[in-house]
């Protein structure tokens, strides 16, 4: 209808918009900027090696359990912006810009010159990020050899007060979990200055090859 909001995420959605808990309907129609206090592990032994490579690669800090964080999000006709930082400085920045439409469509999300190719699961007003393929300076990689990547977000009620919660999980056959971080975040006032326009992802998941990981 005329005045009504339009960009990349209704129009890829569709009808299936409505599907989503009205704060994250809320977030994805006009941006914002969410933040708290996340956690952040590796795994144990050997997978906990490749767990802080992964994180090194990425820009992930780990020298503490727990950090404060950022993500600044905001919506264009084509694609979407997103811009994760935490408290060190630390930061990670994607773009996503969909093909086709939900549920058979995907997103294409660029960090650096990885790109990955995701479809979107809807659950209980929840978005689930699904890997359906990636990769490198515009070479196809073997989805073998890059970790997998479980990230997803939904509303979730916490001392009477309704938080979006986050996670991002790496794991990969036989090492098990690599590398998690999550959260339970509130929103806050959002960036408006031009030069700090993000670019940042809900799923900063799984940007290398298992090449990155291991060397």
């Amino acid at each position: 209808m005329p005045g009504e909001p339009h960009n990349a995420a209704i129009e890829w959605f569709g009808p299936a918009f409505d599907r989503l808990h009205p704060l994250l309907q809320a977030l994805h129609r006009d941006g914002g900027a969410l933040a708290g206090e996340i956690e952040l592990r590796s795994g144990r032994g050997l997978a906990g090696v490749l767990g802080r490579r992964l994180a090194r690669r990425l820009g992930i800090p780990l020298d503490r359990p727990r950090r404060g964080f950022r993500v600044d999000i905001v919506h264009e006709p084509a694609r979407m912006l997103w811009l994760r930082r935490f408290d060190d400085g630390s930061e990670l920045r994607s773009v996503f810009e969909p093909v086709g439409h939900w549920p058979d469509g995907h997103w294409l999300e660029t960090t650096g010159p990885v790109r990955l190719r995701l479809g979107v699961d809807l659950d209980g007003g929840g978005w689930r990020w699904r890997l359906l393929g990636l990769s490198a300076r515009g070479l196809p990689l073997p989805r073998l050899l890059f970790p997998r990547t479980d990230a997803s977000k939904r509303i979730e009620r916490i001392d009477d007060e309704e938080r979006y919660r986050f996670a991002v999980v790496f794991s990969w056959f036989p090492f098990g979990e690599l590398l998690r971080y999550q959260g339970a975040l509130h929103a806050v006032p959002a960036v408006t200055a031009p030069s700090a326009v993000p670019a940042g992802a809900a799923n900063v998941a799984a940007h290398c090859s298992a090449q990155r990981v291991t060397s």
